[in-house]
């Protein structure tokens, strides 16, 4: 494992152990122990009591956080004719059928959200290789498959987010940047985990939420109090 710096050191001594944290102190400690010269990104981790390999304990879903994530996604849409211009008008940044297809399919993935319509997603399927692994397949249960098309650009450039637990029964997303006011990030948090609280599979068994962590982009890990997570 690589050494870390002098500034991650000096800012993990910050962090008490043995010590897990109610959330808002959770996230000062993440944003004072920030060590990235540029504003970095507040990332938030659960480790949850499902198996993902059961398809009733996959936890999958999005959440518009009220303050948005500090940056402006880029966008891919799998669309033609009127949809596709619909696309554009919303703000997508890269948008086509045909042509679109061969170049993801060849590699391209310099994107955050692909949306496609319906009548799309037979092509758009076989390049589960290439967006699968990444998280970027269009799913209808999260909105990227949808004829219109326009209303999900607009929501993933204004702050929605996307998240799915990984096989390890891990769930990741983010809630902002370490520039934001203290209580900017509490209000982004508190939506994010209602959704997925909101989505415990009822054959979840224990307590759903068994391990949590704030942190920031290259910053050391604060621990949250899973108890006040609830439930």
């Amino acid at each position: 494992m690589a050494q870390r710096s002098k500034a991650y050191r000096a800012a993990a001594e910050k962090i008490a152990a043995d010590t897990y944290y109610e959330p808002n102190q959770a996230i000062a400690l993440a944003k004072e122990t920030s060590v990235s010269k540029f504003d970095a990104t507040v990332e938030v981790a659960f480790r949850l009591s499902v198996d993902p390999r059961k398809a009733d304990q996959m936890v999958r879903g999005t959440v518009n956080l009220p303050h948005g994530t500090g940056k402006t996604a880029t966008v891919l849409v799998f669309a033609a004719g009127d949809r596709a211009e619909a696309a554009r008008e919303a703000g997508a940044d890269y948008v086509g059928s045909d042509d679109l297809l061969e170049k993801v399919a060849a590699g391209f993935t310099d994107f955050d959200a692909a949306v496609a319509t319906p009548d799309m997603m037979g092509k758009v399927g076989r390049l589960g290789k290439v967006l699968g692994p990444r998280g970027l397949m269009p799913n209808p249960k999260t909105g990227t498959v949808t004829m219109d098309v326009a209303k999900a650009v607009s929501e993933i450039k204004g702050g929605k987010i996307e998240f799915r637990v990984d096989k390890h029964s891990n769930l990741h997303f983010i809630i902002g940047k370490a520039s934001f006011d203290q209580e900017k990030l509490q209000e982004n948090f508190t939506a994010a985990l209602d959704e997925v609280l909101r989505l415990k599979p009822s054959s979840s068994k224990g307590r759903y939420i068994s391990k949590a962590t704030i942190s920031t982009t290259n910053g050391p890990g604060v621990p949250v109090d899973a108890n006040a997570l609830r439930p």
